[in-house]
């Protein structure tokens, strides 16, 4: 097969957004569309070019076909050895981990999240760079420039290669090598928990329930949790990965995983209940009768996590995004070690996870992850749980109400407004911004603002600064709003508010209402209803 140089043409739409490139399945199967963005890849890295590279995705529909024009485009850009996990399947936090295991130069991973998939969904290109972490945005800034003026893509015609084949396969002189998706995660997992002590735990009559959603971590659950742990098959629900994640929404959360959260308000409950979503960097932590919030569930790990072995050395540091609540920094304060805030994005925990900076790190959106891979992972999560019950005999429950005891509690909701008209999303945050240097010392009720800004952020491994990074009402150490328009979705404008609320006395309240003075502030203060017409957030969590 000869390499061929097909002609093209340029789309102006191709600007990556938090994690990667996403649109509409329509949009990548427009002429082109995809081999244009591979393309400028491999123009602007040029660390590529005769290394290893680590291809795989979530299982959604088209995921197939782009596995198979990545690996086309590969063999004729001069990649030497392209490494696809069995069925084009591999979760984001185990494509991170083959990445830096194998010493790759990089990865592709065909993945809209936790985006819903289908021909009508969602679907999505990731690139993560040389050390398993996403392309930070000085590169992402680089593709976008690249794929504006792209005119011509290289390729060879007529590859197939079988997916399904584990062992290695040639396209013109490049190795292709398809590997099981589990084996080397699983293995990772292995070193840094307890399976001995989990296993005895899951004997004694302990109970797990996690849901898989239908999408890709269905079989690192079966491996993981079955095989190798001993829970009863049982123990999994929407194990099996389809195109379409069973026309369900693969995001673990109150709203779209309500099954899982029904059983664990329930009398039948396990004594814990996880899920995880599309590409398997998602989790939602469940204990009877407990929603335990993903910044709550990331302070508790950080006062325990040094019961497990592979953190028994402790932390170096921890870290979390702006929006996600203050409960991590209570917690690093007690254990001195230094608690860093960065922007949305699990690129800006890179560089602190490669200078050994911070051990455990965590973002609201349901992501929490540790130094063993440079991704969130929502299997290592309930892992971590699991392991942690079984080591201290106690409940979700008991060990939830002992850490509030201690640190006091933080309530915490978001409220995404999606699918809203771009231009009124960009008036609510411009309207707020403009209105923040003079709401400094405005006193509402029992809250004073004492800062309100637009977050920047400056790395403090290579002094990259990030602008615009959400827009900030700090209330003390009582309360803050947080709102930022995200960059996940696909159709119009998706617009978050946080509400965070800390409360050392009253540890008992519904989040409802203990939120509800700050919901009627936001009313007043970013007044979404009044210049969007949207009454109701679309979906709170």
């Amino acid at each position: 097969m000869a390499v061929r140089e097909i002609a093209s043409k340029p789309y102006s739409d191709q600007k990556p957004g938090t994690a990667g490139l996403r649109k509409k399945v329509a949009v990548f199967q427009q002429p082109h569309y995809l081999e244009n963005f591979l393309q400028a890849i491999f123009d602007v890295d040029p660390r590529l070019r005769g290394g290893t590279l680590i291809v795989g995705g979530d299982g959604r529909y088209h995921n197939r076909p782009a596995i198979q024009t990545a690996i086309a485009m590969a063999a004729a850009n001069g990649i030497g050895r392209v490494v696809v996990g069995q069925g084009g399947l591999l979760s984001t936090p185990a494509a991170s981990h083959l990445i830096r295991s194998r010493e790759a130069a990089g990865g592709f991973l065909l993945t809209a999240s936790h985006n819903p998939a289908g021909e009508d969904g969602d679907f999505g290109l990731k690139y993560n760079v040389v050390g398993g972490g996403q392309a930070p945005e000085s590169l992402t800034d680089r593709l976008y420039e690249a794929s504006r003026t792209m005119t011509r893509y290289r390729t060879l015609e007529g590859v197939y290669v079988d997916l399904d084949r584990r062992g290695t396969q040639t396209v013109e002189g490049m190795a292709v090598e398809i590997v099981d998706c589990v084996d080397d995660y699983a293995q990772l997992m292995q070193t840094l928990f307890d399976f001995d002590r989990i296993r005895d735990w899951f004997k004694r009559g302990h109970r797990l329930r996690f849901d898989a959603m239908h999408a890709v971590t269905g079989p690192y659950a079966q491996r993981l949790f079955v095989d190798l742990l001993g829970a009863p098959a049982s123990s999994l629900q929407n194990v099996c990965p389809l195109e379409d994640f069973g026309g369900g929404h693969p995001d673990p959360n109150l709203i779209y995983a309500k099954p899982l959260v029904d059983l664990m308000l329930s009398d039948a409950a396990p004594e814990l209940g996880g899920a995880s979503d599309g590409d398997g960097d998602r989790n939602m932590i469940l204990g009877r009768g407990l929603f335990v919030t993903p910044g709550d569930s990331l302070a508790m790990l950080c006062e325990h996590l040094h019961l497990l072995p592979g953190y028994r050395d402790g932390l170096a540091g921890v870290a979390r995004s702006m929006p996600t609540c203050r409960a991590l920094d209570q917690v690093a304060r007690a254990l001195k070690i230094p608690c860093y805030e960065t922007p949305t994005g699990w690129k800006f925990f890179a560089n602190l996870l490669d200078a050994g900076r911070i051990t455990l790190c965590g973002e609201e959106s349901f992501g929490t992850s540790s130094n063993h891979t440079r991704e969130k992972d929502g299997v290592w999560a309930v892992l971590a749980w699991l392991n942690i019950l079984a080591i201290t005999e106690r409940s979700v429950q008991d060990i939830a109400q002992a850490h509030w005891a201690r640190f006091g509690r933080h309530y915490y909701a978001r409220h995404d407004y999606d699918e809203l008209p771009a231009a009124a999303a960009q008036q609510v945050m411009q309207a707020l911004q403009e209105s923040l240097p003079a709401r400094i010392g405005q006193r509402y009720g029992d809250y004073t603002i004492s800062a309100a800004d637009s977050f920047s952020y400056v790395d403090p491994i290579d002094d990259s600064r990030a602008t615009d990074q959400g827009l900030r009402l700090v209330f003390g150490d009582a309360a803050r709003l947080i709102v930022r328009l995200s960059g996940t979705g696909t159709k119009g404008a998706t617009l978050r508010l946080y509400l965070e609320r800390f409360e050392r006395q009253a540890l008992d309240l519904k989040s409802t209402e203990a939120l509800a003075p700050l919901t009627g502030l936001a009313e007043k203060i970013v007044r979404v209803a009044d210049i969007t017409g949207r009454r109701a957030p679309s979906v709170i969590t």
